[in-house]
């Protein structure tokens, strides 16, 4: 049963309003970026518990890949803050420091790699890092976009 609004006869379809394409780009970014950021945050704290592990083992404790855990952590959080509120300057500062983050977790990867060999729990780290990497490479693209869609056109002069 298609009923007709009230107050209507059905001819002002032409005048109705129309949401712009570029609002629903922003909507399906958010809800992207939503997904990213929770499989971010799980491959992050499945670090963070090797490093718990690793404390309880009474191992010595990797600070560089504990501060840029630390780091992705935080950023992810501002990403949310900054995807719910559609704040500009909240993605731009996730995408710098879970760049950042990722970054700093390689290259302590590289320098783990070049002192113990690769065994269990290591091998634990690596897989995080790199699926972080491919994680963030995606973040950075679909964050990027959603920024570029949130942001108001440009006016020709």
């Amino acid at each position: 049963m298609n009923r007709r609004p009230s107050g209507t006869d059905g001819s002002d379809f032409s005048y109705r309003m129309v949401v712009d394409n570029r609002y629903t780009k922003v909507a399906k970014g958010k809800s992207t970026l939503s997904k990213v950021l929770v499989i971010q945050a799980v491959v992050v704290l499945v670090g963070v518990v090797d490093i718990f592990f690793t404390l309880i083992k009474k191992e010595p404790l990797e600070t560089l890949a504990a501060a840029f855990s630390f780091i992705t952590f935080i950023s992810i959080i501002i990403g949310e803050l900054g995807r719910k509120r559609s704040r500009v300057n909240f993605l731009k500062f996730y995408m710098a420091a879970s760049s950042i983050g990722i970054l700093g977790s390689v290259a302590s990867i590289i320098q783990l790699k070049a002192n113990t060999p690769l065994i269990g729990s290591n091998l634990l780290k690596i897989s995080c890092v790199f699926a972080g990497l491919f994680i963030q490479i995606f973040s950075v693209i679909k964050t990027a976009s959603l920024i570029g869609n949130m942001s108001p056109p440009k006016r020709a002069s």
